[in-house]
């Protein structure tokens, strides 16, 4: 079944903060739904269907979070999803919100992310070993030592040795990101940087440095999500997903391309729904845990052919008004904001920015009508998952 027209984002919000040192996790996630709703011009008492991941409080231990935070929020519900693939499961859920729409499960859907990873003084590394010690494969790997850095290392040495991509290459991702960070007042790193201070930055994981890693915050974000009939009645830009792709990418018994990520299923799955190619797409929000997570997806999305990434992002190629393709315009996890160490749901709110003109007007596509946001949730290099979304506006 076609997603076009099934139903349509009416409602977009990031919170603002990056240290939430004064907020709980439940306030986060009340908040951005507050804010999200606020935009479309609705309230808690319109939303009949609730999409949440793992990240809601609660979750872990009895996992009764989505209930308690059904309850928090005071939510009267027909429809609940609770999917979790981490950074992967906002773009995922989308797709499951639209369908529940058009099966007539619920008319409103609410989906909401949020963490205080920041202020709760937890790395990445420690959530994803906590998590991975009640994992089937822990007594395997854990003696080994895999953490976050060393696994992305791993894909950009391997990038290198494949097809001669250099540091170099790699430090314009995180340039371009710094471009576009200059111009959001809520980005965590809003300096300019320079392809020389990336490589001059402490190296934390041969090949990467510590430029090339994703920053660590708080906050959120929320989507809203109607039927056809109220998104019309709400007089706000119709944004529609038109095409959506998900996968799971695993070790397959040590038989795998730690270079070809499950966004190559996932995206052929979106633009063959979508009706459309790579070349179609004026913006691409793009999962950025570290700059070695773009260049890979660019590939395996088919904005350039394999080997070819560190040619495209070169020289300003992800500067939105100068590059080939405009990238992550509000900063991205590189530089803005990746809430609880999930950065999928900023890569759609990002998305929908775009297409209704509301990016700043410095990084603003002129006249954006198709965009494509893609997420990761897991590790390249391991298991993951990858979700493609593709997102219009209608005229």
């Amino acid at each position: 079944m076609s997603l076009k027209g099934a139903a349509y984002i009416v409602g977009a919000y990031e919170h603002p903060t990056r240290h939430a040192g004064d907020k709980s996790l439940g306030q986060l996630h009340a908040e951005v739904a507050l804010g999200a709703l606020q935009d479309a011009g609705l309230t808690l008492e319109d939303v009949d269907g609730y999409f949440c991941a793992g990240d809601v409080p609660g979750w872990e231990g009895q996992g009764s979070g989505p209930l308690s935070m059904v309850e928090y929020l005071g939510l009267k519900l027909r429809h609940l999803d609770t999917t979790e693939t981490w950074g992967s499961a906002y773009l995922n859920l989308v797709e499951h919100a639209a369908r529940a729409i058009a099966a007539g499960k619920c008319r409103v859907a609410l989906i909401t992310q949020a963490g205080r990873p920041r202020a709760d003084r937890m790395s990445p590394e420690a959530g994803h070993r906590k998590q991975a010690q009640t994992s089937g494969e822990a007594q395997f790997e854990l003696p080994y030592g895999p953490v976050v850095t060393n696994m992305y290392g791993m894909c950009a040495m391997r990038h290198m040795y494949e097809h001669g991509t250099t540091s170099e290459q790699l430090a314009w991702i995180k340039v371009a990101a710094s471009h576009h960070a200059k111009h959001n007042p809520n980005a965590m790193l809003q300096k300019v940087v320079t392809v020389e201070d990336v490589l001059e930055s402490p190296i934390v994981s041969t090949p990467l440095h510590r430029l090339d890693c994703c920053v660590i915050s708080d906050g959120g974000g929320a989507v809203v999500l109607a039927h056809p009939d109220v998104a019309r009645s709400l007089k706000r830009p119709l944004v529609t997903p038109v095409g959506a792709g998900f996968t799971v990418k695993h070790l397959n018994g040590g038989y795998f391309d730690i270079l070809a990520s499950g966004g190559v299923q996932s995206g052929a799955e979106a633009f063959a729904q979508a009706g459309v190619t790579p070349r179609d797409i004026q913006y691409a929000s793009l999962y950025d845990s570290f700059t070695i997570t773009v260049l890979i997806q660019l590939e395996n999305l088919g904005f350039c052919e394999p080997g070819q990434g560190g040619r495209f992002v070169s020289d300003g190629g992800l500067i939105s008004g100068v590059g080939k393709l405009a990238v992550n315009t509000d900063g991205g996890g590189l530089c803005s904001n990746h809430p609880g160490n999930r950065g999928g749901m900023t890569k759609l709110i990002e998305a929908v920015r775009q297409l209704r003109g509301e990016a700043h007007c410095a990084v603003q596509v002129p006249d954006c009508r198709l965009a494509l946001a893609h997420g990761t949730g897991g590790q390249l290099g391991a298991r993951h998952g990858s979700a493609t979304l593709i997102l219009e506006r209608e005229a």
